[in-house]
């Protein structure tokens, strides 16, 4: 028996015609797809003998939604919206049944279709505006006719998928079917629509819900300002936004042709183009040329992380989440209890938000054992050190772990800038050290950079990356440099903002410039978060840098309520004159000239110089892909996912045009910008970072 290889299979049950979707592994609605569903659908239409249609997905799922790939190219075969038309205009009772997800497209489709029933585990939802568009099929004319408009936009602004029993209860899904019995639950609810004579349910002409929407046209505008942080700089949301409410004011079909106007405009935009290249780049972190797939990767069973504080322990947090032992140490009881607070404290506060049960944060801290004893560490798979940024102490620390860590035992810092091949070289077993550089809050940020060291073994590469993946973390695969890929480049951020304020641009409007270009904060407001002390200390302190003269006069953040900013009781900040006035004083004592610099000016210098040290890493071998450069960025430390991380951002201005600005500012204040030879090339070749 031959195995059928089109893309949708028809087969009887009795008067019912079950379509099901053969496009492995997600049946993304591809144009070989929608076309057999045209024909399928038609065929069961014309047949005299079908009385209802169910469409049901092979394999893992319904059907993941459109293929992306195909956005960009000139359309073939019918357009899906074409499709979904044409299915919820047909005669004969057509019956959604959905199991694994029904995302995007996939959803729409559902929608077209006049019932929809699925198994409790399924999960749908409409995620379009994670890729910088809205449901383009009808999505946001359909599911507000279905659910009411305010529960549409919270799944399409929104954009996560939700479970079935939750659609259920919005009237989403007409009926939950057993786990084990979609197909014969939905051939029978057809049957059942049939012999009862149920009148065909086209969504398009359902009114009652959206009703709200036109009774209450202040529920948009409420919408936007509960959303407006999460929603800044994105284009999106509004046109999300807009589309439901032109469902509640329109007529359908010109609600239709309202939504595929904002489809279209989105979708050929700048924003969308980035936030499609961050979600292919996500998936290419995993690939690593010389460690193919299928490396072994060691077992990690048990996990020791040295070090209970602020990183230690949110770090250990990543791998209770997981189900994973961890074994805590501290030097001192007193710090070990700290760190065991604050990591209950966590868990707590979770569990009274509602997103964690009470009973599993004594399930999680049951699977911590704390400490003093390094020794305790013998029977760890994976030992992550988390101990002050000092290299001294670390090499002491490996040179210990060495002589205690079983045979086999991955080794790991968690350094942001130090030597991991300085660090492995305190060891018998160079092979076994990686670094893996969580990022503060660690058990909160996505961002794991897995530092490859000269010797690290493969099998070990394979574990770190799969293990982070495994804690749910995004983790890139760097190469040993000071400051790797992420805090190398923030470093010449930070040299070219403090330039900046002894030029006389003040601290907040360098920070307003970059919060205004999309990154959740400036570099002075980050400076006042973490704390202007850190590196800091009265005795290594030469009274030189506008840091030391704040750190001088306790000014060290957020923590003393005065930093490069003044703050209130409830951490609002306020400019500063002291801050100012030091800042002249600084700028006079090393004779720098002071004028004003427009925005244009401030941006290019304090990001322009980030571009050209990511094309330095990029020659250097020290990042895989451009793509990578931009994940750590956006994962890391907020760059906004709508201009696709900088790398990204730099091909959209052009590389040549920011040579030019590089080499205008090395001109007038020297090398730190002289530009890096791969950009100088790929310029000069009209080619961009994606080419590479």
């Amino acid at each position: 028996m031959t195995q059928d290889t089109s893309p949708v299979s028809t087969r009887r049950e009795g008067a019912v015609a079950v379509l099901t979707l053969n496009s492995g592994p997600v049946n993304a609605l591809g144009a070989a797809l929608r076309e057999g569903i045209r024909g399928a659908v038609a065929a069961a239409s014309d047949d005299p003998s079908v009385r209802a249609i169910v469409l049901i997905g092979g394999g893992r799922m319904f059907s993941a939604g459109a293929d992306i790939a195909e956005f960009g190219r000139p359309q073939s075969g019918i357009s899906l919206p074409d499709l979904l038309n044409r299915i919820e205009a047909t005669g004969k009772p057509v019956v959604a049944a959905i199991h694994g997800n029904a995302l995007g497209g996939g959803l729409e489709t559902a929608l077209a279709c006049h019932y929809r029933v699925a198994v409790p585990s399924a999960k749908v939802g409409l995620p379009e505006v994670k890729l910088g568009i809205l449901p383009g099929a009808g999505g946001t004319q359909r599911l507000p006719r279905v659910v009411g408009p305010r529960k549409a936009l919270e799944v399409i602004v929104g954009g996560s998928p939700i479970g079935a029993e939750a659609a259920a209860a919005m009237g989403l899904v007409d009926e939950l079917a057993p786990e084990e019995g979609l197909l014969a639950h939905a051939v029978a609810f057809a049957e059942r629509v049939v012999a009862e004579g149920r009148p065909l349910t086209r969504i398009r002409d359902r009114d009652d819900r959206i009703a709200e929407g036109r009774d209450d046209p202040g529920l948009f505008e409420a919408f936007r300002q509960e959303n407006a942080r999460k929603t800044r700089g994105f284009e999106a949301p509004e046109a999300c936004i807009a589309s439901v409410e032109a469902a509640c004011r329109l007529p359908f079909e010109q609600g239709l042709a309202f939504e595929r106007e904002q489809f279209l405009k989105l979708v050929s935009g700048t924003q969308s183009a980035a936030q499609r290249h961050v979600f292919f780049a996500e998936r290419q972190t995993a690939k690593i040329p010389d460690v193919p797939e299928d490396t072994p990767a060691r077992p990690v069973r048990r996990v020791g992380v040295i070090g209970a504080g602020t990183m230690g322990g949110g770090i250990a947090m990543n791998f209770l989440n997981a189900g994973i032992p961890v074994t805590i140490v501290e030097m001192k009881r007193e710090a070990l209890e700290r760190g065991l607070r604050t990591i209950r404290t966590n868990y707590e506060n979770t569990a009274r938000k509602g997103r964690l049960r009470p009973e599993d944060v004594e399930t999680r801290m049951g699977l911590l054992t704390d400490t003093l004893e390094l020794e305790a560490l013998a029977e760890c798979d994976l030992v992550i050190e988390a101990v002050y940024e000092d290299m001294a102490i670390k090499k002491e620390i490996f040179s210990r772990l060495d002589r205690i860590a079983k045979p086999g035992a991955i080794l790991a810092s968690n350094t942001s800038y130090l030597d991991i091949d300085a660090i492995a070289g305190m060891t018998s077993r160079p092979g076994d050290v990686i670094g893996m550089h969580f990022f503060s809050p660690a058990n909160v940020m996505r961002l794991l950079e897995v530092v490859r060291g000269a010797k690290t073994g493969k099998d070990v590469i394979a574990t770190a990356m799969q293990t982070g993946r495994k804690v749910g973390k995004i983790a890139v695969l760097v190469g040993v440099c000071h400051g790797f890929v992420g805090n190398r480049m923030l470093a010449q951020r930070q040299r070219e903002a403090n330039r900046l304020i002894l030029e006389g641009v003040t601290p907040w409007d360098v920070d307003r410039v970059i919060h205004e270009f999309g990154l959740p904060m400036g570099p002075f407001t980050m400076s006042d978060l973490a704390g202007l002390d850190i590196g800091w200390s009265p005795e290594s302190n030469r009274s030189e840098s506008v840091r030391d003269l704040l750190c001088e006069q306790d000014r060290r953040g957020q923590k003393t309520s005065a930093g490069f900013y003044d703050y209130d009781a409830k951490r609002r900040a306020t400019p500063s004159r002291v801050t100012e006035e030091i800042i002249a004083r600084v700028a006079e004592r090393q004779g720098v000239a002071r004028r004003p610099a427009s925005d244009q000016e401030i941006l290019e210098r304090c990001l322009y110089p980030m571009i050209n040290e990511g094309a330095k890493i990029l020659e250097e071998g020290k990042a895989i892909r451009a793509s990578d450069i931009d994940i750590v960025w956006i994962n890391g430390y907020g760059w906004p996912v709508y201009r696709g991380g900088p790398m990204f951002w730099a091909d959209t201005i052009g590389l040549p045009k920011v040579l030019e600005r590089l080499r205008a500012y090395q001109a007038e204040y020297g090398d730190d910008f002289e530009p890096a030879a791969l950009l100088e090339r790929l310029a000069g070749e009209g080619k961009g970072f994606k080419d590479l």
